[in-house]
This record gives structure tokens, sequence and C-alpha cells, in this order.
């Protein structure tokens, strides 16, 4: 345990705020990768603290992602409640034809978003920034409708937003993120097993 403790207040690097985020995130995704619908309270409280975070980083896209991150978490635990198999863990979907509609709207709204505070903030990496956000909104959503897909899209962001906060200086936050790509990686290939097997497909 000390270990453990000693591992992320390291990442973390001793901000009381970080490590509280660092730790909600890593069992927010471990819970998300077992399909278990008590990934939510952690996700909620994570995102609370990384708008904190993000706001003093000037950093405003990514900021204002968590209070959108919030409210889609609110919507993605109601519709996990709904659709759960008799072990209680949540059934998985796949995109299907659904994915050009994602793939355009994060596309258009990253180019918007970059191009407004590249405008109207003194935003340091603006399309970096956005298109980090509008990935991440393209995620979450899927995610919460329960797409396998969710993951792989993750992983992009994951490998976006480690770069941006190392050029950042925000050493610990890219630290989690990495951690968070291996563990999308892991949700990806644990979801698709599921959903082959409730396929017969395994």
């Amino acid at each position: 345990m000390d270990g453990a403790i000693d591992f992320l207040w390291a990442m973390a690097g001793g901000r009381t705020i970080e490590i509280a985020a660092v730790a909600l995130g890593l069992l927010n995704i471990a819970l998300l990768i077992r399909r278990s619908v008590w990934n939510y309270p952690f996700g909620l409280a994570m995102v609370t603290l990384y708008a904190l975070i993000f706001f003093e980083a000037k950093l405003y896209a990514d900021a204002g992602l968590q209070v959108f991150f919030f409210a889609i978490q609110i919507y993605g635990w109601r519709s996990w409640l709904q659709s759960r198999e008799e072990d209680g863990l949540v059934i998985v979907r796949r995109i299907g034809a659904a994915a050009a509609g994602y793939g355009m709207a994060a596309l258009i709204g990253g180019a918007a978003l970059g191009a407004g505070l590249d405008r109207l903030t003194d935003s340091t990496h603006p399309y970096w920034d956005a298109s980090i956000t509008s990935l991440s909104i393209c995620a979450q959503v899927m995610m919460a409708r329960r797409f396998l897909e969710n993951w792989l899209v993750w992983i992009a962001v994951d490998a976006l937003a480690i770069g941006l906060f190392l050029v950042k200086g925000l050493a610990p936050t890219a630290a989690l993120y990495a951690a968070f790509l291996l563990m999308s990686a892991a949700g990806f290939f644990s979801w698709r097993r599921t959903f082959r097997r409730r396929r017969g497909e395994v």
C-alpha cells in the first residue's frame, strides 16, 4: 500500500488536488474496463477536480470539457443502469454506420472550437487543446452509449493529451494519461472479448 501511495504522490508532484484527481481517475477507468456502473461516482469527482486544474493552466477547452463530462456522466450512469446483464455488468454494443457521423462531428467541432480559442482567448495551444476536447466529447458520448469503439477514440485522445501536458509542464497529468492509454487498450480488448462471447463468437 505504501508503494502505491508513494507512486501516486510522485505522479502528482505533491499537489493534493492533483494526486486526488489521479487516484480518482485510475479507479474510474479500472471500473469502466470491468463494465461496472460504479465507475460514475469516481468519474464525477475526478472531472470536478480537473476543471480546476485545467483552468489554472489556461487550458480553457479542457476545463470546459470537464463541465460537459460531469453532465454526460450523469446521463451515462442512467443509461448503464438500464442496460445491464444478469451479473449487473453493462451490455456492450458496436457502433456500426454511426461511426461516420461521430467522426464528422469530432472533426467539425475541433476545427470550430480551435478557431474560437485562437481568436477569443489566450489559450497557448488552441487547436491541439480543441482536438483533445472534441475527440473526448465524442468518446464520452460513445462510452455512455456503451459502444465498444469508444476505447479506440480514447486511445487517440490519450496520445494527444500526453504530448500537450508535457509541453505545458503538467508531468503528473501526462503520467496519468499514459496510464489511461494503457488502460484504454486493455478496455478495448476486454470489451471486445465480452461482445464476442455474448454473440457466441468465442
